[in-house]
Order: structure tokens, then sequence, then C-alpha cells
């Protein structure tokens, strides 16, 4: 290298160091948008994979119901494959979270694969169950096994775990906004993690663009009316925040306490899910339906057209915590969606406010009571349903939350800022501590 050229170097290198200092943003925006990129396409294709995998698994089920009849074999096999295989990962979302709270060794990538089968043999053989959580755990999987190639930090660890948990959610409900948010939100309840913002809304735009980019279509919904904002109607929506709180609550409530039963009254885990098994088979063909199975979305778009009766969501919530309680993948999510769409349907018996936004308001408010979570769930509202019904489902959802008290289907979640001075004693304990 001449003179010339050495001197062209320092100068070159000078300006470089010059304008970082200038711009100390970039290369934290440079690093996370790369790494986003990467988080957002694999989870972005792994939830299109899982998302045709489940429409599949689902059309056949139906075209075929005495599939229904081995639900319990299916069961023990999913069963004997954790037991044996998958006890490190057997925990899901909640290690996960537990993860972003104290970092330890890599997730294992056979988290991904594992729950991937777990949840398509549930849906495929008639379980009732979601798919959010298995969205969240492949792409919380797959992501962490960056952390060593990118020589990230445990801190850094965390923002990676986040960004990943908001690339799954937001690509596999197509809700990118409400993902970010609730990757932020999940983990600890009253506090956000301002550092990892921007990789988690980066992850969660470019994983629901790879989505739409494999063609993969999500379901739509839609409120015919939506009333003008006044006194009665604000009135009617704290009254159904409260219905939705309720049964968040209990909902919650009742599938830990189910699972501590058959965990107590059945000590090898694989037979379990064959007990579970056995009850939602013998349910489905003496019931003679399989409108309670499954993920449930042509009910939840029903809930959204007519009014329902009150005993629809009462039967998911029962269906759904035998399935999962008794060791059955999948999410807790969907049912949820089930559960409130189909309950504020049948609300507006009592409730002067259309079915369609009740409907609507339940969707997302009984999942903000449940996961504590009532920031994503205004925004995913929003995201589905459109502005208008913005103010509506904000009161659900706020009342619902604070309705919910301090309960979560996750127990690894964690009280940051206790939701009123009942609990302040609950402060930075998890759920499990309770």
């Amino acid at each position: 290298m001449s003179k010339k050229q050495r001197t062209l170097h320092r100068k070159a290198v000078f300006h470089t160091q010059l304008f970082f200092k200038k711009h100390p943003a970039l290369p934290y925006i440079s690093k996370w948008l790369c790494i986003s990129m990467i988080i957002g396409g694999l989870a972005g294709t792994a939830s299109a994979g899982f998302l045709q995998s489940l429409e599949w698994a689902t059309q056949f089920r139906e075209s075929h119901i005495w599939l229904i009849a081995l639900l319990p074999i299916a069961g023990f096999l999913v069963g004997l494959l954790y037991h044996y295989y998958g006890k490190d990962v057997e925990a899901g979302n909640n290690l996960l979270i537990d993860n972003i709270h104290d970092p330890k060794e890599i997730i294992p990538f056979k988290m991904a694969p594992f729950i991937y089968l777990g949840t398509i043999v549930t849906h495929f053989f008639g379980g009732s169950a979601g798919r959010e959580g298995t969205a969240l755990q492949m792409a919380g999987a797959i992501a962490d096994q960056f952390s060593k190639p990118f020589k990230l930090d445990k801190s850094e660890r965390k923002i990676l775990l986040i960004a990943a948990i908001a690339a799954g959610f937001g690509s596999i409900f197509g809700t990118p906004l409400a993902g970010a948010v609730f990757a932020l939100e999940v983990f600890l309840i009253g506090r956000i993690r301002y550092n990892a913002i921007f990789p988690a809304f980066a992850s969660a735009i470019l994983a629901d663009l790879t989505t739409n980019l494999w063609n993969v279509k999500h379901t739509h919904y839609h409120i015919d009316f939506i009333p003008k904002l006044e006194f009665l109607p604000i009135l009617y929506s704290i009254l159904a925040g409260i219905a939705f709180g309720i049964c968040a609550a209990g909902f919650s409530r009742i599938i830990h306490w189910t699972g501590s039963v058959f965990k107590s009254k059945i000590k090898y885990p694989p037979f379990r899910p064959v007990v579970g098994g056995i009850i939602v088979a013998v349910a489905v063909f003496a019931m003679g339906t399989t409108r309670y199975i499954g993920l449930g979305i042509p009910v939840i778009l029903e809930s959204f057209k007519q009014q329902l009766p009150l005993y629809d969501f009462a039967l998911k919530m029962v269906f759904t915590i035998v399935t999962l309680s008794a060791g059955f993948k999948g999410g807790e999510v969907t049912p949820l969606f089930f559960i409130g769409a189909t309950l504020g349907s049948a609300l507006s018996l009592f409730i002067p406010l259309p079915f369609g936004l009740l409907a609507g308001m339940g969707f997302v408010a009984v999942f903000a009571g449940a996961t504590n979570t009532p920031l994503a769930c205004m925004l995913m509202g929003i995201e589905l349903f459109g502005a208008e019904s913005g103010v509506y489902v904000a009161i659900a959802c706020v009342v619902s939350y604070l309705l919910s008290g301090h309960n979560s289907i996750y127990t690894k979640q964690k009280i940051g800022e206790a939701k009123n001075r009942r609990y302040e004693s609950d402060g930075d304990k998890s759920f499990s501590d309770l």
C-alpha cells in the first residue's frame, strides 16, 4: 500500500468513526435489523408451513371423523415423545418467558419440530387447541440458535427472544403490531423493555411479510355495525368487559387446577393424554358435532354474523381445558378467541350492543385478561376489526385486564407492577410463586 493509499485509508476510517460517533444509534439499528431479517424470514416461513399443515389436518379430520376415536392413542404417542426425549422443552411458552427473565442454556432446537408435530397431531385427531403456542415456540427455538454465532450477551439474548415471540405471534395471526407489543408486554406485567422495541417491531413486520409472500391467507373478520360513541354504549362496554374479565380469570384458574389434577392422579405422564383423549373423543361422538374441537374458526366467524347461545363458550372452554391440561400440544389463544367471541355474541341477549361488536370485543378482551396484555389486544382489535371499533375494544380490554386479577395462562409471567394496591405484595413474583 502506497503512502497516498494509507493516508486515504486513515481518512476513511476517521470519517467513519466520526459519523458513527455523531449517530450512535446506527450500529444498534444496523445490527438488529440484520438479526430481525433473519428471525422474520425464518419465523414467517415456519408459520406459513405450519398454517398450511394445520389447514390440511383440519380438512382431513373433518372428512374422516372416525380419526377422533384414535385421539387417545395419538396422545399417548406424543406423551411418550415428550417424556423420553423432550422433557427439557416441555415447558413450552413458559420456557421462553423464563429465559427472557433469566437466560440459561440455549433453547434446544428440537423444541420447534416437537411442538409442530405435537400440535398437528392434536388437531388431526380432534383435540381442542390453538396455534400461537406453536408459532412462538418454533420462532423462539429457531432464533435462539443464533445467540452463539452472533455472540450475544445475556441482555441481547433477552431481546432476541422477545423479537422471536413478536415474529411468531405477528406472522401466525397476521397482526404484526399486536405481535410486537405482545412480545414486549407478556413476560413482565406492567413494564415494557424499550430497548427491544425496534427488534420486536422489525421482526414482527418482516415475519408477517414473509408469511404473506408464501401466499398464506389469514382469516378476516368484519363487524357490520359500530354505534356512535355515547354514554350508554360506553357503559354497556364496561359491563361486557366485566364479564370477559371474569371469564378470563375462570379459564386461567381452571386450566391450572385441572392440570394439577391430571398430574396428581396420573403419575405416568404419557397416560394423561390417553385419559384426556378418551374424554374428548367420547364427548364429541356423544354430542354428534365437531363444533368445539380444533381451532373453531367457522364458529368464531359465525359469532360475528348471528347471536349465538350461551353454552357455546362454556363447551369450548371445557374441551380446551381437558385437551391442554391432559398434555396435548397447541396454544390457548385461538380457543380464547372462540370463547370470547361466542360469549360476546351471546351477551347481546342482555347487553343492547350489536352482537358483531360484542363478539369482536370478547375476541380480544378475554385474551387480554388471560394473558395480561391489554395494549397488544387493543392493537389486535384495531388491526382485525378496524379503527372504528378501537374505543370499544380498548374499554373491554382494560376492564377485562383489571377484573381478571392476578391470574394468567402463563405461570412464568412475572408481575412488574401490580394492577392495583390489593396486589402490591405480589410484585416481582411469577404466577408459579403465588
